[in-house]
């Protein structure tokens, strides 16, 4: 039986070769036993060099698809049944509880977007400021063969530099108290929040999430096989007085409330401190942009008034630097230090050594505070801006939460707002609607502006186009 193969353009014509005869293999086009055309035959059907259709006959037959027989020819190797027919009769199917994931959570609009012309989705930081070329000496000093020699793995707790310097730059700019002991490296927030849950809760066991909240810690959870719990939220935070007993994590964005952007109040913080330690509960405390505050005194972290020890601070570089760096962290308890370092060693070992070596020399050669001072100017900037227009243009129509951190603000609206953010999208203003950042039953309809993405000559024009969409 023959082969029909086409060839599209001049790149990789082995590889088309080799994934179409493949292709055929795998769908029962090309029977065992079935012989190919020669490789000199092969090779002037498809004008072609005769090598080029050698290497791809010669990946096929050492991946067991081919038999080559000198002097006989090459045929196709018995490779079980195909794939196809495999993946269409599989009986097996994932736990229910992937059902309701998202990837990526906030993915619809995407497809949505014919054209950005103003970003406004939140979450973004600036990635134009980024100081590239220090960064790229940095990592590339690590990945010479002298700095890279023995160096295998990494220990699964993180770089030891880089635990040290992580331990110095909170204790400094946040007032956390820890030790380089004390440093878990992961990869990004979300791994944090999966090593906790891994080490402190069993099927079934309660996690309180605030609502409206962040969605992926909250699909995380669950997924986990949690009892995730939602908790209100107000003007002062997290409702502590709300938290069921039998719950025995739980998750809170305290120094800016995500996705409303509020502190939470001191009286508060010590109310949920105080309420762990009784209940023998775990506070996990994620911080994720609280490097970036544009006015009054900084808000202490809930970690820093902790003193029995229930409250485990975590932190990422993804906002204050690039979010496809995934370099996270988090400070444990002593109590749980060595069983986190074990949930990270049986996941996934190690984060990237080399990243992690180029990330403590930016942090100890002040690299790390010269960025974050620069980039607080420049959203103090945008806020004032985002929060001047929305005040001047949407007055009446939307009611601005107030904020002074972070990379958002969040104003509450009336009426349903999602025909006007589907305008918007097609428009090419890029933003979400509160429900849709929060996936959240009972919050108020509302609108999520980001200006992390944005330049600030950009923000009025967004926004005048907003106004008339």
């Amino acid at each position: 039986m023959d082969v029909h193969v086409s060839l599209d353009g001049h790149r990789d014509l082995s590889g088309q070769i080799y994934r179409q005869v493949r292709a055929a293999v795998l769908d029962g086009r090309l029977r065992p036993g079935d012989p190919l055309p020669p490789t000199r035959e092969m090779a002037r059907r498809l004008a072609v060099a005769r090598n080029t259709v050698g290497v791809a006959y010669d990946r096929l037959a050492s991946e067991g698809y081919l038999d080559s027989r000198v002097g006989a020819g090459t045929f196709v190797r018995a490779v079980g049944r195909t794939l196809g027919a495999a993946s269409s009769r599989s009986a097996l199917k994932p736990r229910p509880v992937w059902d309701g994931v998202v990837t990526p959570w906030l993915g619809p609009i995407d497809a949505e977007l014919t054209s950005v012309t103003y970003d406004l989705r939140v979450g973004l930081p600036d990635a134009r400021l980024f100081p590239y070329e220090t960064w790229r000496r940095l990592v590339a000093r690590e990945l010479r063969p002298s700095a890279a020699l023995g160096r295998g793995s990494g220990h699964p707790a993180g770089h030891g530099g880089l635990r040290a310097a992580i331990a110095r730059h909170i204790g400094l700019s946040r007032g956390v108290r820890a030790a380089a002991d004390d440093v878990v490296v992961t990869n990004g927030i979300q791994q944090a929040l999966d090593l906790i849950c891994r080490v402190m809760i069993e099927p079934g066991d309660g996690v309180a999430v605030e609502d409206p909240g962040y969605p992926p810690a909250r699909m995380l959870f669950r997924s986990l096989g949690a009892t995730v719990v939602d908790v209100p939220v107000d003007d002062e935070g997290l409702c502590v007085d709300a938290l069921p007993d039998h719950v025995r994590v739980v998750y809170v964005t305290p120094s800016h409330q995500f996705p409303l952007g509020m502190p939470m109040s001191l009286r508060r913080r010590m109310a949920l401190v105080e309420w762990a330690e009784r209940h023998g509960a775990v506070v996990i405390e994620d911080d994720y942009d609280s490097e970036f505050r544009f006015g009054g005194r900084p808000i202490d972290p809930l970690q820093s008034v902790d003193r029995a020890g229930h409250v485990i601070y975590v932190g990422s570089f993804s906002k204050v630097m690039l979010p496809s760096l995934r370099i996270g962290f988090l400070v444990a308890p002593a109590p749980l230090r060595d069983a986190l370092r074990a949930a990270k060693y049986v996941t996934d070992w190690s984060t990237s050594f080399p990243t992690q070596a180029a990330l403590a020399r930016f942090i100890d050669d002040g690299l790390l505070a010269r960025h974050i001072r620069r980039m607080r100017q420049e959203y103090a900037a945008r806020h004032e801006l985002i929060t001047t227009g929305l005040a001047e243009r949407f007055a009446g129509r939307l009611d601005v939460v107030p904020s002074s951190a972070g990379l958002h603000v969040t104003a509450y609206a009336t009426g349903d707002l999602d025909e006007l953010a589907t305008r918007a999208r097609t428009s090419g203003v890029a933003l979400y609607t509160l429900p849709e950042v929060a996936m959240s039953r009972s919050v108020r309809p509302g609108l999520v502006f980001g200006y992390g993405a944005i330049a600030a000559p950009d923000i009025g024009p967004a926004l005048r186009r907003l106004a008339v969409v």
